[in-house]
């Protein structure tokens, strides 16, 4: 729990860093993942204007909590990415590319769809890191509320140990995977300061 607190505090300051360090005319934009608000985990993006048509869009996710009969899906994620905008930045249609890394520690879960069916019997915790590309739409809907959609996809490489339950103690296996797929989905409410 320790490392998940001092990797949001050097989160924040990052985000902070960013913000200070761009214009006093740049366009900044605090942003909330509302679907990752449903997988109940906390999160906060910043977007800074760099340019007519690019700008510079972090995330961060904590996921701490532990859930009954020790389920989990402890995380956490830091996803920077820069954006290419097609008309104007902060306005319509963009691409771009992201990096992503954090650390995990899940078991015990079932997902919908069979996703990750590993999780149901087995934890597994590690690190993982990656990038990829992304395509994406913002609407403004006030001077200073906008919504946005995003997907990405793209590669992560994830270095894991692995446990029988997800109340055992004793690692049974070690290794890596290597994923390709989806590596972002978002519904951002955004604040425009």
């Amino acid at each position: 729990m320790q490392y998940m607190q001092r990797t949001l505090g050097r989160a924040l300051l990052l985000l902070a860093f960013i913000a200070v360090g761009q214009q006093a005319e740049a366009q900044i934009s605090l942003k909330n993942n509302l679907l990752y608000d449903a997988s109940l985990t906390p999160n906060i993006g910043m977007e800074v204007g760099l340019a007519p048509k690019w700008t510079f869009d972090t995330t961060f996710g904590l996921n701490p909590w532990t859930f009954s009969d020790n389920k989990k899906i402890r995380h956490w994620l830091l996803q920077p990415e820069a954006r290419y905008w097609f008309c104007e930045k902060f306005n319509g249609h963009f691409v771009g590319f992201h990096a992503m890394g954090g650390q995990f520690n899940a078991g015990g879960v079932k997902f919908p769809m069979g996703i990750a069916p590993c999780l149901r019997d087995n934890r597994y915790e590690g690190w993982f890191v990656g990038g990829g590309f992304v395509y994406g739409y913002q609407w403004p809907v006030s001077r200073h509320f906008s919504v946005e959609a995003v997907i990405g996809v793209g590669y992560d490489y994830l270095k894991y140990k692995k446990f029988p339950c997800e109340k055992c103690g004793t690692q049974t296996d070690s290794g890596h995977y290597h994923y390709f797929g989806p590596t972002k989905l978002a519904f951002n409410l955004i604040y425009n300061l």
